[in-house]
Formats: C-alpha cells, sequence, structure tokens
C-alpha cells in the first residue's frame, strides 16, 4: 500500500492521523498492537524518529500505551474517547460551515436526507 504525504501537514501529524482513522474504523481495536517504529519506518521509508514522534503523540493523548519491551497497544476506551472528540470538532469546525452552504443553496432536511439515501 502506498501511501500518498501531503506537503501542508508535518508527516508524523498525517501518520498520527492514519493511526486515529484506524481506531475510528476498527481496524485497530483496544489491546491490538501497533506495528513497530521500525517496520513502519522501513515499510513507509520514513525516518524512525518521524514514526516516534507520532507514536508519542498517541501515547501523550492515552490513545495508545507503551509495554516496556512489547510495544505499543491501543489503550482500553481510545475508540469511545476519539468518537466523542471527533464528534465535538465537527459540531464545533465542521458543521457550521456546512449548515451555511446549506441555507445558500436553500436546501432543506428531507432534500438532504433523500439525495443522502441514495448515495
Amino acid at each position: 500500500m502506498t501511501i500518498g504525504w501531503n506537503d501542508q501537514t508535518p508527516i508524523y501529524l498525517q501518520l498520527k492521523e492514519r493511526v486515529i482513522g484506524m481506531m475510528l474504523d476498527g481496524v485497530l481495536k483496544a489491546g491490538d498492537a501497533l506495528p513497530s517504529v521500525r517496520q513502519v519506518a522501513a515499510e513507509y521509508q520514513l525516518n524512525p524518529i518521524t514514526v516516534s514522534r507520532a507514536y508519542q503523540e498517541l501515547v501523550d493523548e492515552e490513545l495508545v500505551e507503551k509495554r516496556r519491551g512489547i510495544g505499543m497497544y491501543v489503550s482500553e476506551g481510545a475508540s469511545e474517547k476519539l468518537l466523542a472528540s471527533e464528534r465535538e470538532r465537527f459540531m464545533r469546525e465542521e458543521w457550521p460551515a456546512m449548515l451555511e452552504r446549506i441555507r445558500r443553496l436553500g436546501l432543506n432536511v428531507e432534500e438532504l436526507l433523500h439525495q443522502g439515501g441514495r448515495a
């Protein structure tokens, strides 16, 4: 699998977001081991320090726990914590802009739900 990194965001943050996405999608569940720093660095041709930094941010946010000598594991409750914070962020940052666009276009709830059902 190839990953296209964008130039606008540091790679460690992009990597962190990919791991978060895997947690939200249920690919990584509580207790699952994350791939080793060396494995990720080799697979995606990254500096191991970049991978370590992404993993450390996940540890700092208590989404991942370090188990000395054996690796990094998804923390209990990580997906629930992420889901709550992502919902809050969506409502605070994304929804107001979407709502404004919906109003500008003169769309109504029934129309949106009908169109959404076809997607």
